[in-house]
């Protein structure tokens, strides 16, 4: 079993003191979290994503990363990654690069989103939904598992034989825990 923690990294109103928190100080807040969290030696810290004014990640990867050079065990995920209204390829990059900086320590945990804002922001009809999510999703397995992809698909870009890189740690390099 591991443990761990997941947060949206809210905005608003502290609970306690009352004070407003920022965006700005809600994410210096959540880098020493992270931090922590790992000198407790907690197992994960995943950060979900939103696209709305009452949370500070639009972006785990990007949090993640910074993450990744400040932190030495913790496992580091999104929780999630709204990957129906997402590019794979991005998405596979993205989490490929934390990985890379944190030695083998990136996951992504791939979902469709508890909010729809993400759909019309980006393009995407709701209309699509389950198809956007079963498509994007096979999508990104066969990325992770094949640095060379061939794919052609309905809602996401076709690929003849292109390189996706970086690519992600194998998993015989990485360390554990």
């Amino acid at each position: 079993m591991e443990i761990g923690i997941c947060t949206f990294a809210d905005v608003g109103t502290h609970p306690v003191t009352k004070e407003k928190i920022e965006p700005y100080q809600r994410l210096r807040n959540l880098m020493e979290e992270i931090e922590l969290a790992d000198q407790l030696g907690l197992d994960v810290f995943a950060v979900g994503e939103h696209h709305r004014p009452d949370y500070a990640v639009s972006s785990p990867a990007t949090i993640l990363a910074a993450a990744a050079v400040k932190t030495k065990n913790i496992k580091l995920s999104s929780g999630v990654t709204v990957l129906s209204s997402d590019d794979p390829v991005r998405v596979y990059q993205q989490f490929a690069t934390v990985d890379l900086l944190s030695g083998g320590r990136a996951e992504i945990m791939a979902g469709r989103g508890s909010f729809i804002e993400s759909f019309p922001l980006f393009g995407y009809d709701l209309e699509d939904y389950d198809s956007l999510f079963a498509e994007k999703l096979h999508m990104l397995v066969r990325l992770n598992e094949n640095p060379i992809v061939n794919w052609e698909g309905k809602h996401t870009q076709s690929i003849k034989g292109r390189g996706i890189y970086p690519r992600a740690l194998p998993a015989s390099w990485c360390r554990t825990a």
